[in-house]
């Protein structure tokens, strides 16, 4: 029976056309008894020869309330007229324009439905000064009341749960919209970290081998060697955020963190940069995308000291494990003698997106001058909003 509805809906002329016979069934049985079974409306003998053309006739609009209720309505409306003044009468005179009208309340404006209700009114009231009975004529007017009361209500319950799915559906894209903004911004950073990082080791090992090449040839090849191979790494690090931007792309490559870390100074070192690394406390377990903030922190803070710092410096990061989070302190020695200071976070995504990074997870991201001249960047995310990601 569910399933009724849905194949209506699919076939509204079939649905129709079998709501049509239905009712002439329905009034079938009353109507052959004539005109005192019918409640006496309308003076008659019933139905009899040329009679049953009218009855059918009446019922065939039904077939069209759906597509076009209104024109349906005035159908049926005006071959009940013929058959009253031709002396056909029967219950049909109240079935078919109570179906009818039904229609035009369920799926017409209000502009329509009082014309339809006048138009019943009238005939009730001519048939009322034919002096039909009072109490029948208040029933059928009751009726009719309850009809339009009915096909109005429901077409009101729906327009108002097609207004709350059509909200819900908004809802539902301009969530999907801002998950989308969020992820080309995530995209974005990843990017910046990427391509600002690579290409600051590069340029210090091509430096580097530019330097050496009169002096140490065969220092000058591994650096080129090295400065490759970071181009190659860059490059597939490219092709799997690039890849994440395809729809249904899986990713090409594991998300890195505080285990790459080793990877990370190793690349750093290649570059020039004196890097020692201490890890305090026992590690716990956190969700990827803190780990990778973690790890971006790092490599953000490296590649500032890479480039305003220069090879040569040295830098001391530390990593701690506390029962509150997990804490980083990137420091460097500060600048080679002469050199010029300058900011480690110069606009655009920097240490500025991995401050957003850090405050997604519940964290922040602090970073200046230190004591030493150098260059400080302290970082901290708390467990417990790594639990709740």
């Amino acid at each position: 029976m569910s399933r009724v509805p849905e194949w209506a809906r699919r076939h509204p002329l079939v649905a129709d056309a079998l709501l049509a016979v239905l009712v002439a069934a329905v009034a079938l049985p009353t109507t052959l008894g004539g005109a005192h079974a019918a409640g006496v409306l309308v003076p008659g003998a019933g139905v009899a020869g040329a009679g049953w053309v009218l009855f059918a006739a009446v019922h065939v609009p039904i077939a069209w309330r759906r597509r076009a209720p209104v024109l349906a309505f005035w159908a049926v409306i005006g071959l009940l007229a013929i058959s009253v003044l031709a002396g056909v009468t029967g219950v049909f005179l109240i079935t078919t324009p109570l179906v009818a009208l039904y229609a035009v309340a369920r799926r017409c404006p209000v502009r329509h439905l009082w014309p339809a209700a006048t138009a019943i009114v009238i005939a009730l009231g001519l048939a009322w000064w034919q002096d039909a009975p009072a109490g029948s004529l208040i029933g059928i007017c009751a009726l009719v009341a309850a009809t339009a009361l009915l096909g109005t209500t429901l077409k009101l319950r729906r327009a108002a749960d097609e207004e709350r799915a059509r909200h819900a559906q908004e809802e539902l894209e301009q969530r999907g919209r801002v998950a989308a903004a969020e992820e080309r911004s995530r995209i974005a950073r990843e990017v910046h970290d990427i391509v600002a990082h690579n290409l600051a080791v590069m340029v210090a090992l091509a430096d580097g081998a530019a330097a050496s090449v009169t002096t140490g040839p065969d220092a000058a090849a591994d650096m080129m060697e090295k400065a490759a191979a970071t181009g190659r790494g860059a490059l597939t690090e490219m092709r799997r955020l690039v890849g994440l931007l395809r729809e249904g792309a899986p990713t090409r490559s594991p998300t890195p963190g505080l285990a790459d870390l080793d990877e990370l100074v190793e690349q750093v070192r290649a570059a020039g940069l004196r890097v020692t690394v201490a890890h305090e406390g026992e590690p716990v377990a956190r969700a990827p995308g803190a780990d990778l903030t973690i790890f971006r922190i790092v490599q953000e803070a490296l590649t500032n000291t890479l480039k305003h710092a220069g090879p040569g410096a040295r830098v001391n990061v530390v990593v701690r494990h506390t029962e509150g989070g997990v804490e980083v302190e990137v420091v460097d020695d500060g600048l080679p003698f002469g050199a010029v200071a300058m900011p480690a976070a110069t606009g655009g995504h920097g240490l500025a997106g991995l401050t957003e990074r850090a405050l997604a997870y519940g964290g922040q991201v602090d970073a200046g001058p230190h004591r030493n001249g150098g260059w400080r960047v302290r970082a901290h995310l708390p467990h417990s909003a790594d639990v709740s990601r």
